[in-house]
């Protein structure tokens, strides 16, 4: 239901102290929202940094706002801890099933988009072009222990899970999504931005249905795994 509130985050009332919480805790999720712009569009643009690459800075980006996250929220390590304790076997699977689908989603999409759109194949080797000068073994390591779940861990388990408290579920999922796509823009490559749009709408759609981070975590991690690794689309 729009505005339904999760119980291991206070309510935010109108008045008394807990309107100053409330107050307090809009704020952060927007100073959040906004360090993540701040982050994340320098690194598409630049890709690089003195001695850190993508793959180092990607994975300082998501630390920083992993730690700032849980600082502003004191009920945000709690929450991802009690959703990984509740039948993990069960999130597991549906993970890994949802990231089978959305690899055949982007299967699809490539075979189309490359028929319809000139622009298509050389933005989709653009992407793969993130790898260029990292081992593989490295980017594996990353994606898989943090990349991944880092993502969905302030995405969906910090920045959504704030917004629909605040702006109710079905805007605070879309509002994310939009966002999320928004950080890749600045890599000026069209099918990165569409591809980033998509796959925020499906994580946050898991997310707004199933409430668990571990889920949409997993369902990432392996997507990025099979689309960056194992069966790219290159």
């Amino acid at each position: 239901m729009p505005g339904e509130e999760n119980p291991l985050i206070p309510p935010f009332s109108k008045g008394g102290r807990g309107g100053i919480f409330a107050s307090q805790a809009n704020r952060g999720d927007l100073t959040l929202a906004l360090i993540a712009a701040l982050l994340f569009v320098p690194l598409f643009i630049f890709r690089s940094v003195g001695p850190f690459d993508f793959w180092w800075w990607m994975s300082i980006n998501i630390t920083a706002l992993i730690v700032l996250g849980n600082l502003s929220d004191k009920s945000y390590f709690p929450s991802v801890l009690s959703d990984i304790r509740s039948r993990p076997v069960w999130k597991i699977g549906v993970g890994a099933l949802a990231a089978i689908l959305l690899y055949g989603i982007f299967f699809a999409g490539n075979w189309l988009s490359r028929h319809i759109l000139p622009f298509a194949g050389p933005d989709i080797s653009r992407v793969y072009g993130f790898k260029e000068g990292a081992s593989t073994l490295r980017v594996i390591l990353l994606m898989a222990l943090l990349i991944g779940p880092g993502e969905e861990y302030f995405w969906r388990g910090f920045l959504q899970r704030r917004f629909q408290t605040r702006f109710g579920r079905g805007a605070g999922w879309l509002l994310t999504s939009t966002l999320y796509a928004f950080v890749h823009a600045g890599s000026g490559n069209t099918m990165l931005v569409l591809a980033a749009a998509v796959c925020g709408l499906f994580w946050g759609f898991l997310y707004l249905r199933l409430r668990s981070v571990l889920l949409v975590a997993v369902s990432h991690t392996l997507w990025d795994l099979l689309v960056f690794v194992v069966v790219s689309y290159q």
